[in-house]
């Protein structure tokens, strides 16, 4: 996968799977995961100062661009926890699965560890663009995100897309509890409990 990137940038340098090992304590499962999993990790891309001139902002000092082909079509996301907390930078990530292609990137600040990830196979444009490394990520971030972002600081983008994704984890659990739920009573709480968060997420989307 080729980027729009200076040279300067481009590593390509495979990483061997145990390199990950030395680095922090893993269990039997989550190596038989890794093992399971991955095929093969490339380090495509660094960008950083020295690499794409441009500075550093926030505590973005780096972002690297993995490279992760699979072995089945899943994206490891245990496996990728493991990768992150060996790596202290950024990390898009590229996954290859028999020519379809995915890709992610974690979000992290602050005790926060959380994910974006694409549809196989949609098309995903990086523009690298920002005067600084932080507005880049932040970039990158972003265009995993489908809300309106005109005006929005980074922040706002973030916790709003949060309040979005936990609306509607809540519906899919009220819905199936309200399919089991035998009493009557407990049923129409249910309900309107639903209905509450169905109007809520309404309101978010209406104004995104």
């Amino acid at each position: 996968m080729e980027f729009n990137l200076p040279k300067q940038a481009y590593v390509h340098r495979f990483i061997p799977k145990n390199k990950f090992f030395e680095k922090t304590t893993i269990n039997s499962s989550l190596k038989k995961e890794f093992a399971d999993q991955i095929q093969k990790i490339t380090w495509e891309y660094k960008l950083a100062e020295g690499t794409i001139g441009v500075s550093p902002g926030g505590e973005i000092e780096e972002i690297q661009i993995f490279e992760i082909q699979l072995k089945e079509k899943v994206i490891p996301k245990n496996v990728l926890k493991i990768i992150d907390k060996t790596i202290p930078y950024p990390i898009l990530y590229i996954f290859i699965y028999e020519g379809h292609i995915a890709y992610g990137i974690t979000l992290k600040g602050e005790g926060i560890q959380r994910y974006y990830f694409s549809e196989w196979d949609k098309e995903q444009a990086f523009t690298f663009s920002g005067n600084t490394l932080e507005r880049i990520y932040q970039g990158i971030v972003t265009s995993f995100i489908n809300i309106s972002r005109d005006g929005k600081d980074f922040a706002t983008i973030v916790e709003t897309d949060k309040q979005i994704e936990n609306l509607e984890k809540d519906i899919g659990i009220l819905k199936n509890k309200i399919k089991n739920e035998k009493q009557f009573n407990r049923k129409v709480e249910l309900n309107k409990s639903l209905l509450e968060k169905k109007s809520s997420l309404e309101t978010i989307l209406k104004n995104n």
